[in-house]
């Protein structure tokens, strides 16, 4: 089967672990492997692709800041040192993009981020305004107040939900090994490399072996639960080494990885997850222009909504509805029914006044709304 070819991408997440970004030994950031692996970044960035990077390190920057002894960490002290190490990470990454005059921001969540609808919304568009703006989103568990035991292998899955989360095609998983192997490489000198897989069954799961370093505890197992994640949500994944310089370069010169594929597109697949997965909690009736509008791709605005019903918080699937009744789409309100109900029939500047808060300008954004319930048929609304 043809791999994908990185350039025909839009959004991509890069995923950089503790036991790449970290020299255990020297304890120090691995400088010259992460300006190289800056101007892969760069270089895409530059082709107008979107580009967000989840960044584990900050406890290991801690630990090195300091001078803690070798060995596992109390909760407590594993937090701390996250505090510390949070700061000289994100001034890490600011300075190798800034190197290219790229802008970076900082963003650091918990689960209940990616599992909570307000917060979930909230994140999403913190990184959609950053990607707007052409910065590059540098995300990182909030490790200072996280009430789990901190599992560096982890920040997978995390990877894997900020894909979804901001709708990317692609998610590049860098790791201590170039991809997924039929057997553990380190015990069977005989391993092939597995260059495509279409669907992650059962035996590809079996083939996922453990941990191969100290500071990357999650080792393939939660690789695979990415990759899970990721391709469910219509994006695709891909395991590729990150112990060689320009790791993204290697790939596009077609280097050892293994791709994790996806028959459906992020878009598709968020939209239809909205038009059949989920319970709708109220209705918005909205004007004939209103209805010319989305079928033209446009968001709801609160000017082209003429009825609000039912009780429904913000981040709630409803129903849209015409002039006539007939059902129009259904999409993620933006707005709590009382506030919604408030700044129908208004511009979003009289919407600010009427709330006395600037919320968002959009009733329902169209990345949130499909239109006549069949997503593939809709995927520019």
């Amino acid at each position: 089967m043809t791999r994908p070819h990185l350039k025909k991408f839009r959004r991509i997440v890069v995923k950089v672990g503790s036991s790449l970004l970290i020299d255990a030994a020297a304890g120090k950031v691995r400088a010259a492997w992460l300006s190289a692996l800056a101007a892969d970044i760069a270089a895409l960035h530059g082709d107008g692709c979107d580009v967000l990077i989840v960044s584990s390190g900050s406890v290991a920057l801690g630990r090195s800041k300091l001078k803690l002894p070798r060995g596992p960490l109390k909760l407590e002290e594993s937090q701390a040192a996250a505090a510390v190490g949070q700061i000289a990470l994100a001034r890490i990454w600011s300075k190798v993009l800034g190197d290219h005059g790229i802008g970076a921001g900082q963003i650091l969540v918990t689960l209940q981020d990616t599992e909570e609808r307000r917060r979930y919304l909230n994140a999403r568009s913190t990184i959609a305004k950053l990607l707007e703006w052409r910065a590059v989103p540098v995300i990182n568990e909030n490790d200072t107040v996280a009430t789990n035991e901190i599992r560096y292998g982890d920040n997978d899955r995390l990877a894997a939900r900020v894909a979804t989360m901001a709708s990317a095609d692609l998610l590049i998983l860098l790791s201590d090994i170039d991809g997924l192997y039929d057997a553990p490489p380190h015990l069977n000198p005989e391993a092939k490399l597995i260059p495509v897989v279409k669907r992650v069954t059962a035996d590809i799961e079996a083939m996922a072996g453990s941990a191969a370093s100290e500071l990357s505890r999650g080792g393939m197992r939660t690789k695979i639960e990415a990759a899970k994640i990721a391709t469910t949500a219509g994006t695709h994944m891909l395991i590729a080494s990150g112990k060689i310089e320009h790791p993204l370069q290697a790939i596009m010169d077609g280097g050892p990885c293994t791709w994790f594929l996806t028959p459906a597109n992020p878009v598709t697949a968020r939209k239809r997850w909205i038009a059949g997965s989920l319970e709708p909690k109220g209705t918005l009736t909205i004007d004939a222009g209103a209805v010319t509008a989305l079928r033209a791709g446009k968001s709801l605005l609160p000017a082209g909504v003429t009825r609000i019903d039912g009780h429904f918080a913000r981040g709630d699937a409803v129903i849209v509805r015409g002039p006539n009744t007939h059902e129009v789409g259904r999409g993620l309100v933006a707005y709590d029914a009382n506030d919604a109900d408030k700044i129908k029939g208004r511009s979003s500047s009289d919407a600010a006044q009427l709330l006395g808060v600037s919320g968002r300008s959009e009733m329902i954004h169209r990345d949130d709304l499909v239109v006549g319930g069949l997503p593939g048929e809709t995927d520019s609304v």
